[in-house]
């Protein structure tokens, strides 16, 4: 009872690509899970990101109103300033 080599080799080979096929089936179901996972993960971080996004434009605002208030202030107080300087100085010419 002799073995033919050739067909000895043509078996493990269709062995070892049913193998391959078996692992590359495990390897794409694994992959489309993860990447359901990532997916799920991604839409939370941009919700947070939106929500964050929402909080900085408020924070942006608020600055923005508070330098306006701030800006109008000095003017009004620097206005007041050289008026006075200004009197003072009608005074002294006549």
């Amino acid at each position: 009872m002799q073995i033919d080599f050739s067909l000895f080799l043509q078996l493990l080979l269709y062995i070892l690509l049913i193998v391959l096929v078996i692992v590359f089936i495990v390897l794409g179901i694994k992959l489309i899970k993860t990447l359901s996972k990532v997916d799920k993960i991604i839409d939370d971080v941009e919700d947070k990101m939106e929500k964050a996004d929402n909080v900085f434009g408020l924070i942006d605002k608020t600055a923005d109103f508070a330098s306006n208030v701030s800006d109008k202030i000095i003017a009004g107080i620097f206005n007041f300033v050289s008026n006075i300087f200004k009197k003072k100085g009608n005074d002294d010419d006549e």
